[in-house]
Formats: C-alpha cells, structure tokens, sequence
C-alpha cells in the first residue's frame, strides 16, 4: 500500500501546485515566492501509519488532511478507504471518500478528500 500512499501524496500535490500557480498569471512578479510556497507545501506532507488507520499529515503538525482505513477487520470500511478527517485525530467514519487501492484520484483536494455527493 506504500505505492498508493506515495501516488496520494503526488495528487495531493499536484492539487496544491495547480490552485496556486493560477496567481501567477495575474501576478508575475510573485512567480517566485508562489513556487517557493508550493516547495515547502509539498515537502511537509507525510503521513503516520497506525493500527487502524494511516493519518495523512503535514509534518510540522499543522493539520490532518485524511485518514486510510489500515486494516482488514474494520466492520464499516474496507482496507485503503479514505475518510475525511473529523478533527487532527479522528477520522469520519460516516463513508469513505474513495479507496487508495483503486488508485483513482480525480476526487483529492489539497485540502482534504471532496465532501460526499
């Protein structure tokens, strides 16, 4: 599941990179403090792997952004669901936003996992 992890981050990433390079075009002459952002943004994403759920995070601490369901015996959820984060340490368990084994992930935000349709 690691290469799904990794493959989350980039989404993740890409989302972030794409939101914030639209300023550039109404503003060059931020171009650089705008890449710089998008750097360091993407450097503190990581994630921690628990018993029952991996928290996909910034690594300074500053917010959770989702949880992956990491294990086989969840009575609701099955193994790689993506939860949206109810707060910094609790996952919302009402129904997964989508599965990283499934490896699509047209539906990532960089701020979160889209809200349910």
């Amino acid at each position: 599941m690691e290469k799904q992890l990794e493959k989350l981050l980039d989404a993740i990433k890409a989302d972030f990179a794409k939101s914030q390079r639209r300023w550039i075009k109404s503003d060059k002459s931020n171009a650089q403090r705008i890449e710089d952002s998008i750097k360091a943004h993407c450097e503190q994403l990581g994630y921690k792997a628990g018993k029952k759920y991996i928290k996909i995070t910034e690594r300074n601490g500053g917010s959770a952004w989702g949880f992956i369901v990491n294990s086989s015996d969840d009575p609701k959820f099955k193994r790689g669901d993506i939860l949206k984060a109810a707060s910094w340490s609790t996952p919302a368990k009402n129904k997964a936003r989508g599965n990283i084994i499934e490896e699509n992930f047209s539906w990532v935000r960089w701020t979160g996992p889209e809200y349910l349709r």
